[in-house]
Formats: structure tokens, C-alpha cells, sequence
């Protein structure tokens, strides 16, 4: 009807409906490949440059800016927890909180080494680089559910936090690590003032840490994933980034692949996570 009248700002108005409505079915759509018990949940992510110094490190904090705006595209909260800066450039390690309906179905998929193929901007000599950086997805710890650590088991150190973060922050010993010591899993938080609030959430995130340990345990599949991606390099890569000589982003389980990498590096996940999905469901029911 409008474009039978050339009412062009009510033609713009039904084709911006529609892309909406479309993306929210293939949210849903995608949604309903979820069927873990934990994938309503909040979600912590964390990100672990590779081995290769600066390059790695830049290509963590890529991988950084990429989950926060994805999560910014699906509406989630997103929150850095902690945070080590690389020596010249990049990160070493982060780790970001994600609070919101399904965050960690989206998510957990995103578990493995990711590689980067690109002209490196810190070498001179104009080389192709490959870089590594492995990500961790769990799921924070519903708290309803009955997770006992003992103080035995824990060692607790507190340090200055690195980085921007005020006068305060950077001259006190406000940030907490926690180390479990039968299973040597660490946690740290140091984005509150208080060491108090931040011990809190380490040990927050250190019972999620143990609740996915224990999922790992009943699901055989799951544990072999965790033990590949252990290596964080060459072969056990669960994604490619190919920026030179062509663009290309290529997930190595589900084959699927795009050449939009500016727009996947740009948080523009959803499709690729879906396929992950969809290839996980069909494999679960051979």
C-alpha cells in the first residue's frame, strides 16, 4: 500500500520491521539448539594470548574488543573482571563477565584456540604473522546450587592492579588471585576499589570455574575439546582470521566461512555461532 501511494518514509519504516522481526527469529531459532542446564546463565570469558610476545598480545586484544561488542549487538552487560597488559602492546590474559538472558548458550561455543593470519604491523619487514589465543567460556554459578570449598584448599595473594583504573587502584593492593590448590585453578578480580567486593567475585567465578570442571567430567566429548585446546597453537585451533593475502573467517568444526572480517571482528557473531551450534546438535544425535 505504500509504495502504491509512494509513501517512501512508511516503505523505509515496513522494511526496518522486517529486518527486525528477521534477526529476532534467527535469535530464537538459534535459541533453540540450547538444551544445557547452564546456558541461561551469566557467562565469564576469558582470553589467553599465545605464544609470540606482541603479536599474540595484539591479537588478544582484538579478540576482546570483538566479544564486547558482540555482546553490546545481543544486549547483554558486559563487564572486564581482570585484565594483564602485554609488555609493549595488547593484552596478556582478560577475563569479562556477560550478564544476561542466555548468555552463555551464545557463548559457550567460543571455547578453543583461535588463529590470526595477517601482515603483522610490528615487524617491519612487512611479513604474514600467525598468531594464537585460546578462549574459556563457563558459566557463573547459580546460587542455588551447593558448591563447598574448603579454606584448606584455597590460597589467597593480593597485588596492585595494572593498568587505567584511578590513583586508587594502582597504589593499594586491592586486586585478589585465588588459587584452588587441588585442581590449580586461578581466578583473579581487580575491577573494584575494594579487595573485599573483589574476593567475592574471584571466588564467584572460581565456583563456576569448578561447576564446569564438573560438567566436563560427566560429558567425555567435552573433555577431549578442553584437552586439545590445551596446546594453544598449531592444530587445535578451533577458528581461523585470515586477513592477508584475502579475507576470510572460517570455523573449523562447522566449516562455516565468510569473508566479511572487518564485520566479525566487529562483534558480528550470531551466524557463526548458530552453525557451531546447529553442527554440534547434528553430531550429538549420530
Amino acid at each position: 500500500m505504500a509504495e502504491e501511494e509512494s509513501d517512501e518514509e512508511s516503505v523505509n519504516q515496513a522494511l526496518s520491521d522486517l529486518q527486525n522481526i528477521q534477526k529476532a527469529a534467527a535469535k530464537l531459532e538459534t535459541e533453540c539448539l540450547f538444551s544445557g542446564e547452564a546456558d541461561p546463565s551469566n557467562a565469564f570469558l576469558e582470553i589467553n594470548a599465545g605464544a609470540g610476545g606482541t603479536e599474540s598480545h595484539d591479537w588478544a586484544s582484538m579478540m576482546m574488543r570483538m566479544y564486547l561488542r558482540f555482546g553490546e549487538r545481543m544486549g547483554f552487560k558486559t563487564e572486564i573482571v581482570s585484565l594483564i597488559d602485554g609488555e609493549e602492546a595488547g593484552i596478556k590474559s582478560c577475563c569479562i563477565k556477560f550478564k544476561g538472558d542466555m548468555a552463555y548458550g551464545w557463548l559457550k561455543s567460543e571455547s578453543g584456540v583461535h588463529r590470526l593470519v595477517r601482515i603483522s604491523p610490528f615487524n617491519s619487514a612487512g611479513k604474514r604473522m600467525t598468531s594464537f589465543a585460546s578462549c574459556w567460556v563457563y558459566p557463573e554459578v547459580d546460587e542455588n546450587i551447593d558448591i563447598t570449598i574448603e579454606e584448606k584448599d584455597i590460597r589467597v595473594d593480593t597485588y596492585r592492579a595494572s593498568g587505567a583504573g584511578g590513583q586508587h587502584v594502582n597504589t593499594t593492593d586491592s586486586a585478589v588471585r585465588i588459587t584452588h590448590i587441588p585442581t590449580n585453578i586461578v581466578t583473579q578480580c581487580q575491577n573494584d576499589r575494594s579487595q573485599h567486593r573483589n574476593k567475592a567475585e574471584a571466588m564467584l567465578m572460581l565456583k563456576a570455574r569448578l561447576y564446569e570442571l564438573e560438567i566436563q567430567k560427566k560429558n567425555e566429548e567435552v573433555n577431549k575439546q578442553n584437552a586439545a585446546k590445551t596446546d594453544n597453537g598449531w592444530g587445535h585451533q578451533i577458528r581461523s582470521y585470515v586477513l592477508q593475502p584475502y579475507q576470510m573467517v572460517k570455523d573449523l568444526r562447522s566449516e562455516f566461512e565468510t569473508s566479511d572480517s572487518s564485520g566479525i571482528l566487529d562483534g558480528n557473531l550470531e551466524k557463526m555461532i548458530s552453525a557451531s551450534l546447529a553442527f554440534k546438535a547434528i553430531k550429538n544425535k549420530k
